[in-house]
């Protein structure tokens, strides 16, 4: 680069020829003193050695001759100020190029180095040549770096030393060297070329700025050095780092061009705290919605808390990716759990409130909540404490009063806590290595669309996923793998939990999920639960078997299809209620569960595969169908493949309706449960009342509360062997637990019919 070829500028000075009143004794700004006409200067238009010259007698401590005219000072470039200068007679100088810098306005850029080495003129006669290379780039071989901060240059020479000799000066050269530092031929701009210090102290951005706009298609090198950014940097040309960054923890650094992470570890020296800084810059600009870990591995020493890394961000609504490589969790005390005892009070008229909390400024944020009363994956949302108020993520079913709860905050990888809203976010083919350590990733209070795909979360301490509010609406997971801490460990003694869901819509699709203590919680409705495979089996024999997949609210219209469902329950209930039993409501319903494979293996007999846990009395079923489901138990039969879990409540079974158990196998199960189910009734010595016991097949132990249908096969026969072509009646919820049907005929008779059945009425 030459500024004289490319952008036309003519540095060189004016020739003592053109007058001296181009010369200054001062600094060379307007109005400043010149040397024409004057005792002490002349031109000499014929120098033996400089041809046209001006000869000065030095009579100042510090002699300045310098060009009246303002030299450009450009960011990335450099210029060399050279003379040529002998002494005639008198004290021997001493000399040295300098200069004048100013802003636009003229005025003066204080604080730099303005004069470049001194040379002594040692014999008379003697032609000497001093220079100097003024620039805005602090590098090997510039002796004025004056950074961005001057406009201009007034350039020149000044004469140091004793006083009274004579000397002659050739015509002063200005010329630009860039080259010398800065090729054309390279495709990269070093941000020490534009007043970068790189020093960890000197706030440099104001370079790197300068350095991106001259950059011009080319890559911005930083090259060795700690530059401190002392505030948000954006660059649109590439970047490559040999030294590194430092920047406050609010300040972010957009990298438009390079947003990978490889670049952004380089940038900070750092994986973790390069990493940070890059999901900073994804939440907090639009020019690109992925950051790509390019198969790289980040070690976590530590939670990483959105919060924190980025203060100003509270809610995010645009698609964001990260993507393609390995987080390594290292152990240490930065992932213990927080644990705080604490009474409150808890009404039901304010489900989801928690009052006069003692101890509240101690109980964070994101704490899972345990206590008499309290459900399954209760979370903190989000607190008052002037209040002395707690939200929560669901109610409690343990009614009003005033009792002693355990907060436990678990630490998580990806904290999102802080925030009030997320949206659109998605992880993909990342590998997560909990190492039992911590936790992995804690959803916003609110939010929609969140996604992990592809990836695989192993050994998460407490829980892989969190929602502490309504931040699971719509979550999915797609083909992803995760693996629990707990494996050796007994199924009833697991305190792990893959996910819980307060809001709806769910799907989670074609994934793996290996012996967790509890594989899903899920509040809300419209779930999509499809071609997973969750097992939670141990070692051991006549093994407990827990539950597996949870809903936790009466009606959750949702489906269960085409997983495979290994050694645990499904089990429904209805905990998050905090009027728990049946009012102006709709009770259990809406569940869907078809074409799954259930197995079990060394489990007690006493173990199914569905259960439904009322927490209140009055409920019943009114949608439930559970269809072409495969049941098979290995090592030992099972007795049912469901059960009602009367620990609590019992079901109303009068009012059930809109129940459908058909199209299953069973292998190694006692009854086969099937509603409505076809009976055929035998009856080899004539009777009036034929009495018909379905109690083996109905499921949930329900009543006979509808008969279908009534077909005799073959001739119906009185006691004397003749037809009895009366038609018959059925009186159904007979017997003293009114599992049974009576049909019944108006005479004495005997033969075989095909009753069929069901537990509930039908619509």
């Amino acid at each position: 680069m030459n500024v004289a070829i490319t952008q036309g500028l003519d540095l060189t000075p004016p020739p003592f020829i053109d007058g001296l009143d181009q010369w200054s004794s001062e600094n060379g700004t307007p109005g400043s003193t010149t040397y024409a006409n004057v005792a002490n200067a002349a031109f000499v238009p014929a120098d033996a050695d400089f041809g046209g010259c001006m000869e000065l007698i030095k009579t100042q401590s510090t002699q300045k001759v310098r060009a009246m005219v303002r030299t450009p000072i450009l960011p990335g470039t450099y210029l060399r100020i050279s003379a040529r200068i002998k002494a005639l007679s008198g004290n021997l100088p001493s000399v040295r190029a300098a200069g004048y810098a100013v802003k636009s306005n003229n005025a003066h850029v204080g604080g730099l180095i303005e004069t470049g080495p001194t040379v002594a003129l040692q014999s008379y006669g003697e032609v000497v040549e001093v220079s100097a290379i003024v620039g805005t780039g602090n590098r090997t071989g510039v002796d004025m770096p004056w950074g961005l901060g001057p406009d201009y240059g007034y350039l020149g020479i000044d004469l140091t030393g004793a006083n009274g000799g004579v000397v002659r000066i050739d015509d002063i050269q200005v010329e630009d060297v860039t080259d010398a530092f800065l090729r054309e031929m390279l495709e990269w701009v070093d941000v020490r070329d534009f007043g970068a210090i790189g020093d960890g102290v000197s706030d440099d951005r104001a370079a790197f700025v300068a350095a991106d706009q001259a950059a011009d298609g080319r890559t911005i090198m930083v090259s060795e050095g700690h530059y401190r950014i002392g505030s948000s940097l954006s660059l649109k040309a590439p970047v490559r780092f040999v030294g590194t960054l430092t920047m406050p923890v609010a300040a972010s650094l957009a990298l438009l061009a390079s947003f990978d992470f490889p670049t952004y570890a380089d940038a900070f020296g750092d994986e973790e705290a390069g990493f940070k800084k890059a999901l900073q810059a994804l939440f907090g600009y639009t020019d690109h919605n992925v950051l790509d870990l390019r198969g790289r591995r980040v070690e976590i020493t530590a939670p990483i808390r959105i919060s924190e890394i980025a203060p100003d961000l509270s809610t995010f609504s645009n698609r964001r990716i990260l993507q393609n490589g390995q987080l390594n969790v290292i152990e240490g005390s930065a992932w213990n759990d927080e644990v705080v005892t604490s009474q409150a009070t808890y009404a039901i008229a304010q489900p989801l409130q928690m009052t006069n909390v003692a101890n509240i400024a101690n109980i964070p944020v994101g704490a899972h909540v345990t206590g008499s009363g309290v459900g399954r994956e209760v979370y903190v949302t989000s607190k008052n404490v002037g209040a002395g108020t707690l939200y929560l993520s669901q109610p409690l079913y343990g009614g009003s009063g005033t009792r002693n709860y355990t907060f436990r905050r678990y630490q998580y990888v990806l904290d999102f806590s802080g925030m009030d809203k997320l949206d659109r976010f998605n992880i993909a083919n990342i590998e997560a290595l909990c190492n039992g350590a911590a936790s992995f990733l804690m959803l916003a209070p609110q939010g929609q669309m969140v996604q992990i795909r592809d990836s695989y979360v192993v050994r998460p301490k407490d829980r892989a996923i969190t929602s502490i509010g309504r931040g699971c609406q719509d979550f999915l997971i797609d083909g992803c793998q995760f693996l629990s801490d707990e494996q050796l460990t007994r199924a009833q003694d697991r305190k792990s939990v893959v996910f819980n869901a307060n809001a709806n819509d769910v799907k989670i699709r074609d994934s793996r999920f290996v012996r967790f203590g509890t594989t899903f919680v899920l509040n809300g409705s419209g779930h999509l639960i499809v071609g997973n495979h969750w097992f939670q089996g141990d070692e051991e024999s006549s093994g407990v078997r827990v539950a597996g997949l949870v809903f936790t609210q009466t009606n959750v219209q949702s489906a269960v299809t085409g997983n495979y469902i290994d050694n645990s329950v499904i089990e429904w209930t209805n905990e998050h209620d905090a009027n728990p039993d049946f009012g102006n409501e709709y009770s259990f319903g809406g569940l869907t569960i078809t074409g799954n494979t259930c197995v079990c293996i060394n489990v007690a007999p006493w173990f199914c595969w569905l259960s439904i846990k009322p927490y209140g009395s009055g409920h019943f079923i009114q949608g439930l169908s559970v269809a072409n489901n495969v049941f098979k138990s290995l090592n030992g039969p099972v007795d049912r493949i469901e059960r009602v879990d009367t620990s609590f409540a019992d079901l109303n079974r009068a009012r059930m309706r809109n129940v459908t158990f058909d199209g299953n196998m069973f292998n190694a199960v006692n009854a086969i449960t099937q509603n409505p189910v076809v009976l055929e009734v035998n009856q080899s010595s004539a009777q009036s009342v034929w009495t018909v016991d379905p109690s083996d097949y109905l499921p949930f132990a329900g009543w006979a509360r509808n008969c279908q249908g009534l077909v005799a096969e073959g001739m119906i026969r009185n006691n004397a062997g003749a037809r009895v072509s009366s038609m018959p009646y059925v009186e159904i919820e007979e017997g003293s637990g009114k599992t049974q049907a009576t049909i019944n005929w108006p005479e004495a008779a005997r033969g075989r019919v095909q009753i069929t059945l069901r537990m509930d009425t039908p619509v």
